[in-house]
């Protein structure tokens, strides 16, 4: 199933298998590295450290747990020029028509050059393909999700329900 999409011509959407894992954690890893630093830098460090790490340092272990038959979710490269620049992952509920669009990511390097773009068309129409009626994904509100929130409002995304987590330290 290579898709090369007519408006992002230069993007190659494909499933991934567990050997792209390694190129995959390449980009998240670099994709996420300025979040995490942003989290360290809203928080503190003690902060930081005790409530937050875990969950970023597992990230790793969350993308792996995504090829799991039993997962549920379904990922998918996103590559420029035979090289992995990208991934998404989406899970369709039967029963519920509502498709999620999970971990996902655009190598610092791509973005801006339509990959992300390429990604959600590729994701929403693979989820309307399989009967969703409706498409959700979840995203952080602090600065560096910014480009995500417009990437994901590009790609039609138009309704919010906004979640604010709070911290304090005892």
């Amino acid at each position: 199933m290579n898709m090369t999409d007519v408006s992002h011509p230069n993007v190659v959407m494909r499933p991934a298998g567990v050997d792209d894992l390694p190129a995959l954690d390449d980009v998240r890893q670099a994709a996420f590295a300025p979040v995490f630093a942003s989290f360290r830098s809203i928080l503190g460090a003690k902060i930081y450290e005790l409530a937050q790490a875990r969950d970023d340092e597992a990230q790793g272990e969350l993308l792996s747990s995504l090829f799991a038959p039993e997962s549920g979710w379904k990922v998918y490269a996103a590559e420029v020029g035979r090289t992995v620049v990208g991934f998404v992952s989406i899970q369709p509920n039967d029963e519920t028509h509502v498709g999620e669009l999970g971990l996902n990511a655009v190598h610092p390097q791509y973005a801006g050059k339509g990959v992300g773009t390429a990604m959600y068309d590729f994701a929403i129409a693979r989820m309307k393909e399989e009967g969703m009626q409706v498409a959700i994904v979840g995203t952080g509100g602090d600065p560096s999700h910014a480009p995500a929130r417009r990437a994901y409002e590009k790609a039609g995304f138009d309704r919010q329900l906004p979640t604010v987590w709070l911290y304090r330290e005892l």
